[in-house]
């Protein structure tokens, strides 16, 4: 699944970095931390690599 919004895509990295232990798991709130309690780490790959230059800033 690829990211639709840049805020989203940041929300993914975030969940990456903690589900590869990068990252205090504490410190995710709102989508990172849904992202990461619900999503697999290639799934978060993913969406996280998503290219930006497309992207808006937030989904409507």
């Amino acid at each position: 699944m690829k990211a639709q919004s840049k805020s989203q895509q940041r929300a993914a990295g975030a969940a990456l970095s903690a589900k590869r232990g990068e990252a205090k798991v504490s410190d995710l709130q709102g989508a990172s931390r849904e992202m990461y309690d619900t999503m697999s780490e290639a799934e978060l790959e993913e969406m996280a690599s998503t290219p930006r230059s497309d992207l808006p800033e937030n989904s409507s």
